[in-house]
């Protein structure tokens, strides 16, 4: 049931990685003659997930004045789309973008997790002693099954990112950890006549938790890596809460940062997230009207907001001209050339002062190892593998406030 309550309330897609279990559970009660019981459970948690998809239905119509499955029109779009529409406008990868990707943030554990169904497999006549019966072995496999069906599915989609590997990370862990498991088996075993009973106890302690602080540092790395130089959008707009730096009413503006911006959250309340041109040429995000009551929140949720489309096809009435700009979020790189709708306007002295700066990493003057993971700013690392960086500023236009600015 749960599987569903995920696919219902939160992903429909989801639901792929329940197919498994069931497909287990079939198997053996055909076998074993207690298919009723299956099929009674099935329609328990059938009816359960229906009950939960009504509740979710009656509070998205009652938000979008008009009868909506939220579900069915997620699926409907991204797979029956049709032609010009669907995920794929949105961009494609090759089919090793989730490889490389899970490579990158999961090293070794990411190799263990596919390599646990043949680990499996081959227990059985390698390990007799231990072989497993056919029931157990085919309860694993459904249990270690799941992250390779997601996989399967999304790598086949040309359209592809990151955080739909999300639903399958809890699969990727349990996968790494029986894998893991199973080899440390073989490594621990003191059986006569085998290879690893000739290895001293202590020297295979070593190697394993040398294999096991290594991985948990490259782990390491890998996020403080990302942290340290991507998170200056998540920092920059903090100093828009000090005292004297804006006024109610003031536009912040985003040109070819827009994609960054991290949630209308991170605004005071009383300034609004506004768009300047730059060289994207897809849809922007829409705005919903204010509310001040029950009603006006209804009819502002429900409102479609004008421009929008299901082409990603631009709408010029998103963007404002600059001089209606208050502040600005922009980024400077020097591997990167300014350009007329994508000026440097941090260098733009003349008409923007620096209230907020943070380092933000130059991915193309920064060499592979250095987007990949941590490096310290040490004068050891040699000039050439140190990570090279821009800036990521809150500006505001001059003669917008009289106080200084805040760097």
């Amino acid at each position: 049931m749960w599987f569903g309550v995920g696919a219902i309330l939160g992903w429909p897609f989801a639901g792929a990685l329940v197919i498994p279990f069931l497909l287990e559970e079939v198997t053996v009660s055909f076998f074993t003659g207690n298919m009723r019981n299956v099929v009674e459970e099935v329609l328990n948690g059938a009816i359960r997930c229906l009950l939960i998809l009504a509740l979710e239905i009656a509070v998205d119509s009652l938000f979008f004045g008009k009868l909506v499955v939220v579900p069915w029109n997620i699926v409907a779009y991204n797979v029956f789309g049709g032609e010009g529409r669907g995920p794929n406008i949105f961009g494609t990868e090759p089919w090793t973008f989730y490889v490389r990707n899970l490579l990158l943030n999961f090293n070794v554990w990411f190799v263990l997790a596919v390599s646990i169904a043949p680990l499996l497999v081959l227990q059985a006549p390698f390990r007799s002693r231990t072989a497993t019966s056919s029931a157990t072995l085919l309860r694993s496999l459904a249990f270690v099954s799941p992250f390779y069906v997601w996989l399967a599915i999304f790598t086949a989609q040309p359209h592809k990112e990151e955080r739909f590997m999300y639903p399958a990370y809890p699969f990727l862990a349990l996968n790494a950890a029986l894998a893991f498991h199973l080899i440390l088996s073989y490594v621990g075993s003191s059986e006569p006549g085998q290879l690893m009973a000739r290895i001293p106890a202590k020297l295979k302690l070593v190697a394993v938790v040398s294999f096991v602080l290594l991985s948990i540092n490259a782990g390491l790395l890998r996020i403080l890596g990302i942290v340290t130089a991507y998170d200056a959008p998540l920092h920059v707009y903090g100093a828009l809460e000090t005292q004297g730096i804006g006024k109610e009413g003031d536009s912040v503006c985003l040109g070819k940062e827009w994609y960054r911006f991290p949630s209308s959250f991170f605004l005071p309340k009383d300034m609004r997230a506004k768009f300047v041109r730059s060289e994207f040429r897809g849809l922007l995000p829409g705005e919903f009207p204010d509310s001040e009551n029950i009603q006006a929140l209804l009819a502002g949720a429900s409102a479609i907001p004008t421009g929008m489309n299901d082409l990603n096809q631009e709408d010029p009435s998103k963007y404002v001209d600059i001089s209606q700009c208050s502040f600005l979020v922009d980024s400077s790189f020097p591997g990167s050339p300014a350009s007329e709708l994508e000026p440097d306007y941090i260098h733009d002295e003349g008409n923007w002062e620096k209230i907020s700066c943070e380092n933000f990493l130059d991915a193309s003057r920064t060499k592979t190892l250095g987007r990949i993971a941590w490096i310290p700013e040490l004068p050891l690392i040699p000039t050439h593998y140190r990570r090279q960086w821009g800036q990521y500023c809150l500006l505001r236009r001059r003669g917008n406030d009289t106080n200084s600015a805040v760097e």
